[in-house]
């Protein structure tokens, strides 16, 4: 095998995917070794991509060329909007996924990437030289080297699953964790690690369940999907779009089966000392600290079209065996329900964020790029995100080039890696619109406007898409200018856009020939939604675009990275300290770190200006 690659990238899961195809995509020889490739892009959670606030995160990687969108489609088997009872802005797309299909197709399209080879091993430690690591060892007794080095281990890092109050070492459910890893992380690279924790729900059998007792929900027949290059519909579709989701909820009973059995939660009992998410809590969580709530729903979601097992979204739990087979047969529709496998926590270390710059480049050693639940993220959707701008960034690092960094008012991409090394993380970050300053800008919709352009500049798009995406973009900018200056019944057509309040109706007030689309043709039918929800939004985007303007002249202030902060009088304690352990890179960034304040930026502001440090990023 060759022993010399520009990029290495550890790990299988949807971090490390996005990652290799990302650098192989960007011109960089990537070698992904894996734990085992049988597993690669495994969904081990949740059986669906997309949802609130993740949906968009799906949509820019697909505009930035990335491939979860395109294997959610061909793997899809029940599509929805969500959010479409509020406006257009927060609306997420959402697929549930045949998992078996979505991990073979996802590792069929990265075998036949170019550039870019996969190796079964396991990383046991590095090759160092000064403050560049040259490659990496494993397990075979292999060294092999690199320019740069991607590690998104998700949840391995001594990882360690629990059954109620029993332990057992590992990855996830039938997967070994990685023990010598985190050891070379902390002894040999210097790096500061923290412990977190996540969970599963239990998977029962679909002939057990009594749907009849369960409100049924169909997939949406809609014009949406996720990629939105027509180019990946041709890729092999693997499963049927209709199959239907169930939800029931659970009961007085359910809640006291836990209360009951608390001492026996290894949460509860201090054998789990890593911070779980608030906003996904284990069930038991959910008991003792909402008491109000006496009932909770429950999704019950089908892990594929050749499989009966189905997904109880909404009941993750660290309770023993015992208990979980009292819990789920509490449930109605659930109660002669066989568990298929039963629902576990799990504790993993990840590195502290802050020793990584928005770049995802580690600063101790700034050829290795950190990507995934490795900094403190949850969700298949956020490490994909990631996993993207650390393949990208280490190919660039690999030829020698400038690093990138996506800014907060480009995409939740941008968004998520600015919160995570600004914020302090004590639980595992999770997305959500409300993050995002700028929402009515960063819109799922959208999204290929936003980022094809950024991508076809940095070399990641292929040019046959952003042939395709010029051409969407010519003929929504045609249809905006010629809606502009037509006119229907005595009102321009824009207001006759704008009464749809942001929702494309079937039957348009006006003629759309006018306008040369034709609502037969789905296309055409995008491209005037686009239409529809610029002029939806259009008086409140040009507010925005000003708040954003005022981020990007703070943004224009560099930081040196040697700034030193403690000789300013005027900067308070706390100030201080958090300025120098996050080392914002620009005024911009420094303004979002907690506890510091808008006198302190503008003193910073001041300082710089006398020093001439104030340069154009």
């Amino acid at each position: 095998m060759n022993n010399y690659f520009d990029t290495i990238v550890i790990g299988g899961g949807h971090a490390a995917v996005e990652a290799a195809h990302a650098a192989a995509r960007a011109g960089a020889s990537t070698l992904m070794i894996t734990m085992n490739m049988d597993h690669i892009a495994q969904m081990s959670c949740n059986p669906a991509v997309g949802g609130i606030a993740k949906g968009q995160v799906v949509r820019e990687i697909d505009a930035l060329g990335g491939v979860m969108g395109k294997i959610t489609d061909a793997s899809s088997i029940q599509f929805r909007m969500l959010n479409r009872t509020k406006g257009p802005a927060v609306w997420s797309p959402r697929s549930q996924c045949d998992k078996v299909c979505y991990q073979r197709a996802m590792k069929y399209e990265l075998e036949r990437t170019p550039s870019l080879m996969i190796h079964q091993a396991k990383v046991v430690g590095f090759v160092t030289e000064r403050e560049t690591i040259t490659g990496v060892l494993t397990s075979y007794g292999e060294t092999i080297y690199a320019k740069s080095i991607i590690l998104a281990p998700g949840t391995f890092l001594t990882g360690k699953l629990h059954y109620g109050m029993s332990g057992f070492s590992g990855g996830r459910a039938g997967d070994p964790p990685s023990n010598m890893l985190p050891a070379a992380l902390r002894d040999q690279l210097g790096l500061q690690l923290g412990r977190l924790k996540t969970g599963t729900p239990p998977r029962v059998l679909a002939k057990t369940i009594s749907f009849s007792n369960m409100e049924r929900q169909e997939s949406e027949i809609c014009d949406e999907s996720f990629s939105f290059f027509p180019e990946d519909k041709a890729f092999p579709q693997t499963s049927k779009k209709d199959i239907p989701c169930w939800t029931t909820r659970t009961t007085r009973e359910t809640a006291e089966i836990v209360r009951r059995n608390i001492e026996r939660s290894p949460l509860y009992q201090g054998v789990i000392s890593g911070i779980g998410t608030r906003y996904c809590p284990s069930f038991e969580d959910k008991v003792m600290r909402f008491p109000h709530h006496e009932t909770h729903i429950i999704y019950l979601e089908p892990e594929g079209e050749c499989t009966e097992e189905f997904y109880l979204n909404g009941i993750s739990t660290s309770l023993p065996t015992d208990v979980q087979n009292e819990m789920i047969a509490s449930i109605p529709g659930l109660e002669k329900a066989f568990i298929s496998r039963y629902a576990y926590a799990i504790e993993y270390d990840f590195v502290f964020p802050h020793q990584i710059e928005r770049s995802l480049a580690v600063r101790k050693w700034r050829n290795l790029f950190l990507a995934g639940q490795i900094n403190g993220t949850s969700g298949y959707e956020e490490a994909a995100g990631q996993g993207l701008v650390a393949g990208l960034n280490a190919a660039r690092t690999a030829a020698g080039l400038d690093l990138v960094e996506l800014g907060r008012d480009t995409s939740y991409i941008g968004v998520m890696i600015d919160d995570l090394v600004t914020k302090d993380i004590l639980e595992p970050y999770r997305l959500f619109t409300s993050r995002a300053e700028y929402r009515l800008t960063l819109r799922q919709d959208n999204a290929n406007l936003r980022l094809c352009p950024i991508a076809e500049k940095l070399g990641i798009l292929p040019s046959a898409k952003f042939a395709e995406f010029s051409r969407f973009r010519e003929k929504y900018e045609q249809t905006l200018g010629k809606s502009i200056s037509l006119s229907h019944e005595g009102m321009k057509i824009p207001e006759h856009l704008r009464r749809m309040n942001g929702i494309l109706s079937e039957t348009p007030s006006f003629p759309t020939e006018m306008l040369g689309i034709d609502m037969l043709n789905r296309e055409d039918r995008i491209v005037l939604r686009e239409v529809v929800v610029h002029l939806h939004y259009e008086g409140y985007l040009v507010r925005e675009n000003k708040s954003i303007e005022k981020l990007k002249k703070l943004e224009e202030w560099h930081i040196p990275e040697d700034f030193d902060y403690s000789p300013i009088n005027g900067l308070k304690t706390e100030a201080k300290t958090k300025l120098t352990r996050i080392r914002p890179s620009t005024l911009a960034q420094a303004s979002r770190i907690d506890g510091v304040t808008p006198a302190e930026i503008s003193l910073l502001q001041v300082l710089l200006k006398k020093m001439g440090k104030t340069t154009q990023k």
